[in-house]
């Protein structure tokens, strides 16, 4: 469906390559990007953190906004996303954005005090733009996650006429909870502090304001569609989003398959695609010297790159990494979180270091070097709303090895005999949150491994899965029309 004359205006607190702390920076950079090729008017709001303030080319265009309960004005500038393709505002306010650590946290790893106000000012400035007078005017405004939930709330309770809204939910760990005392302070009515509302165990919930108010809510995949509409899942929302399932959709992430691609990628040693497929052993042999592994011809590299979180399955791993050390098989993994377990895999990593390479922190080298030069990827999430390096490794021929979760089950399709024969395999699934049963997966992986007639299709089959953006976009074109009739 096209999008020519659709004014959507895309209201995030991060993306990719300005700042990202996760998947919501790859969303948004490149859905709003196909959009754009389909016609859409969509434009980007952040917030001016100095990585964005440094890296884009900005103009002003709207000077000395004053905005309650913020004490001093805002400046908002204007450029355009890298690539050239997606205009950008940015809202410049050095107390509330411009400081040394993460988006939303210090150096240490502590969460802002002042979180609230700056994720709330966010969200007044993206009503702000439903105004007659303010620049551009959207019909869609298209919020991310707890930072931007206050937006559906403000136009709300805005007598002017307003767009539709659209919250998409990322991940329904992170809610944005906060003291009541937030609700008189951004002017909102008190009775929107009720469970008919944003009121959530008494504390004021910008993302339930989001799933309250917003006009269609949207998720990463189907099947987290269904997964937080359960006790499991929901967080606590359960019940809300059950209420409003007929407006509740889950449309499946896509990829960036530009910087996503083994022909081109600038990071990899060596190039490939489908017809040249043994090529991709160049880039594991560069990843084991990388990294300092010895070479291991005849047995496979694992690449695991996460936050080292227990939603991530890490607790799932730990116990049976000697037992899959012990078929010769190595691993690779990338990622920050949990100081503990971090210490766990270096102390692990210490104890076999011809077997296990562990490099805390991220770095986007590195990643792409992983998906290239790896033979398997490993993903046993507690539960994933989309996961992207899933659909990153088959691009690049590294097969998945994933708990049955979210949008890892609507992405990999098990190599069960039948799968195979049929040719749609393109991974390995288990289905409990287990360790044993994670290595029996993880054991079946291997074995599939050392026969390679079978490993060289399963590659093909999953490098020839088309997981582009344009097939998602094309859904969120056709749902915002139907918001719009």
């Amino acid at each position: 469906m096209n999008g020519s004359k659709l004014g959507v205006l895309f209201v995030t607190s991060e993306a990719y390559p300005l700042v990202k702390t996760g998947g919501l920076g790859d969303v948004s950079y490149a859905l709003p990007n196909a959009l754009r090729e389909l016609g859409v008017d969509v434009r980007l709001l952040l917030p001016g953190y100095p990585a964005v303030l440094e890296q884009l080319s900005l103009v002003e265009v709207h000077e000395d906004i004053r905005l309650s309960p913020l004490q001093e004005p805002i400046r908002l500038l204007a450029g355009t996303m890298p690539g050239g393709m997606t205009p950008v505002y940015v809202i410049e306010c050095p107390s509330l954005y411009q400081r040394d650590g993460g988006p939303y946290q210090d150096n240490a790893g502590k969460d802002w005090p002042d979180n609230a106000l700056r994720f709330g000012i966010l969200s007044k400035v993206a009503a702000k733009f439903c105004n007659h007078s303010f620049l551009f005017k959207p019909l869609i405004v298209h919020c991310n996650d707890w930072q931007t939930g206050l937006v559906p709330a403000f136009l709300t309770f805005n007598p002017n006429p307003r767009a539709r809204t659209v919250i998409s939910v990322h991940n329904m760990a992170y809610q944005g909870l906060f003291g009541p005392e937030v609700v008189e302070l951004f002017g909102l009515p008190t009775e929107s502090f009720s469970m008919f509302g944003l009121e959530f165990h008494s504390k004021a919930s910008f993302l339930k304001a989001g799933l309250y108010y917003s006009t269609w809510i949207t998720t990463v995949s189907p099947s987290y569609a269904k997964d937080i509409q359960t006790p499991d899942y929901g967080c606590g929302l359960d019940g809300l989003l059950t209420e409003r399932q007929k407006e509740l959709t889950g449309i499946l992430n896509g990829i960036d398959t530009t910087a996503w691609n083994p022909e081109t990628d600038p990071y990899l040693s060596r190039h490939y695609n489908t017809k040249s497929l043994p090529v991709k052993v160049r880039n594991t042999q560069a990843l084991r010297t990388k990294l300092w592994l010895p070479p291991a011809k005849q047995a496979p590299l694992i690449g695991m790159i996460t936050r080292l979180t227990e939603q991530k399955g890490i607790d799932l791993l730990l116990p049976i990494i000697p037992d899959i050390i012990k078929t010769g098989t190595q691993l690779a993994i990338l990622g920050s979180g949990d100081e503990e377990l971090e210490k766990s895999l270096q102390d692990l990593a210490k104890r076999y270091p011809k077997h296990i390479s562990v490099t805390i922190g991220y770095n986007e080298e590195l990643a792409h070097q992983i998906e290239a030069g790896a033979n398997m990827f490993l993903m046993p999430s507690e539960f994933e709303p989309c996961g992207l390096n899933q659909m990153y490794s088959m691009r690049y021929g590294t097969l998945p090895i994933v708990r049955r979760t979210g949008g890892l089950g609507d992405t990999v399709v098990d190599a069960t005999p039948d799968n195979i024969q049929n040719q749609v395999a393109t991974g390995f699934v288990f289905e409990e949150k287990d360790s044993d049963e994670l290595l029996a997966c993880v054991q079946r992986a291997i074995r599939t491994f050392r026969d390679k007639t079978t490993w060289r299709q399963l590659q093909i089959n999953a490098m020839s899965r088309d997981f582009s953006w344009h097939k998602s976009a094309q859904q969120y074109v056709s749902l915002y029309h139907q918001l719009l009739d």
